[in-house]
């Protein structure tokens, strides 16, 4: 399995404030981005693959909500988290 209790142990206590701290923002949005990558890799190899396209959106649905939050909710933190994901070119 590609999600691990260590790998989202790893995720919430680099981006959230440890890793214990499941609910910030931060944490939420940096382990939907792992999820995304991963399932877009899925998607390269397996274009047909209809339910998990549908997951997909609906990950980059609850991201962008996150994110929009974020923007209303504290700005700077926002653009932090932006740069350290590589979300934006």
């Amino acid at each position: 399995m590609y999600l691990t209790k260590e790998v989202k142990e790893e995720i919430f206590s680099k981006y959230g404030n440890g890793k214990n701290d499941t609910g910030s923002a931060e944490g939420q949005i940096a382990l939907f981005t792992h999820r995304i990558n991963h399932l877009t890799e899925h998607l390269k190899n397996n274009r047909k693959d209809f339910n998990t396209e549908r997951s997909l959106v609906k990950l980059v649905g609850k991201r962008r909500a996150l994110l929009d939050y974020l923007t209303k909710k504290d700005i700077m933190r926002y653009r932090a988290i932006v740069k350290e994901l590589g979300l934006r070119k």
